[in-house]
């Protein structure tokens, strides 16, 4: 496998290049990538809707894992929602994320703007985003990793 460099934000020409060399696969299908090259990529509902892109990645430092992936659909004003990270597979050659439920659910979620994220930490608001996606809670599933 690869190793990473540490990206150039030099903001050259060149960014497709560095955008490549970011994404490492090995021949055990594990990927590395970076969180800011996931900013942007398409979100594709199980009915085959665009739902919108990846506004930002939000990390859990206590687990260490990734935590939730929010969406934006762009739009002027467009609230934002957040996604258990365990709902979405990135898909390699299409670059984008894909989420096996249908863009009517996404859209039934409960959003939120830019100036007023929930408190993530919450467990209660955790655990109901989770069951809203019929996904276990990242930090169950590690305990049950454990056991």
């Amino acid at each position: 496998m690869r190793m990473l460099h540490t990206p150039d934000r030099s903001g050259d020409d060149s960014k497709e290049v560095r955008l490549a060399e970011r994404d490492v696969v090995d021949d055990s299908g594990h990927m590395v990538t970076t969180a800011d090259a996931l900013k942007g990529s398409k979100i594709i509902t199980s009915d085959g809707e665009d739902i919108g892109t990846v506004f930002d990645i939000v990390l859990d430092l206590h687990h260490r894992t990734i935590a939730y992936a929010v969406v934006s659909s762009g739009a002027i004003g467009e609230m934002l929602c957040a996604i258990p990270w365990n709902a979405v597979k990135y898909d390699t050659c299409d670059k984008c994320l894909h989420l096996d439920v249908t863009a009517a659910h996404v859209k039934g979620t409960s959003g939120f703007d830019d100036e007023h994220w929930p408190v993530m930490t919450q467990s209660q608001w955790g655990l109901s985003l989770h069951q809203y996606y019929n996904r276990t809670p990242y930090w169950v599933a590690e305990r049950e990793d454990v056991g």
